[in-house]
């Protein structure tokens, strides 16, 4: 549960910053208008970014790679065998 406050509190506080953008006419309205989907972008690269240095870091699993290859070898006989 802590976790989704923490995720509403860190969205409410991107959605109040870019309200104040959008009243303040810091930068052009038309710039301002695209942040949502800039962020959106964003988050997806970082997701991205993330699955693949999770891969990276992917321990290696040597008694599950026998068994991988084993049940290779069973279904090539199986294959065969047909």
């Amino acid at each position: 549960m802590k976790y989704v406050i923490k995720i509403l509190s860190l969205l409410i506080a991107i959605t109040a910053f870019w309200i104040a953008l959008l009243e303040a006419s810091v930068i052009p309205r038309s710039y301002t208008w695209l942040l949502p989907v800039y962020f959106v972008v964003l988050l997806g690269c970082y997701g991205l970014l993330m699955v693949g240095i999770g891969l990276m870091r992917f321990s290696t699993c040597p008694q599950e790679a026998r068994l991988l290859q084993q049940d290779i070898l069973e279904a090539k006989r199986g294959r065969r065998g047909q």
